[in-house]
């Protein structure tokens, strides 16, 4: 199975990253590290976590106040958002 970001789900973890860089050196690093592992979690077991919408999925990641959201297309993830967990709970549901 393969995975594949929406474009702004990618430009939320991009932004995320340097956000956590910039607090701290190499916390960018490992909030991506945390991300692709929760990543690996989904590919591994895409229909284990929280419905949210119709069959949009959320997987939290462990370390990070972060979601991915996301749901499966035949043998393919799509992410739709790399969510912080305190925003508008449903702003990613336009990128279905």
């Amino acid at each position: 199975m393969t995975y594949h970001f929406h474009e702004d789900a990618e430009t939320e973890l991009n932004q995320a990253i340097t956000y956590y860089e910039e607090c701290q050196p190499h916390l960018g690093l490992e909030f991506a590290e945390e991300v692709f592992q929760t990543i690996k979690r989904i590919l591994d077991f895409p229909e284990a976590w929280q419905t949210m919408h119709k069959d949009i999925r959320r997987c939290l990641t462990k370390r990070f106040p972060f979601g991915i959201i996301y749901y499966q297309k035949d043998e393919q993830i799509i992410i739709l958002a790399v969510m912080q967990l305190n925003r508008k709970p449903f702003y990613w549901l336009e990128r279905e």
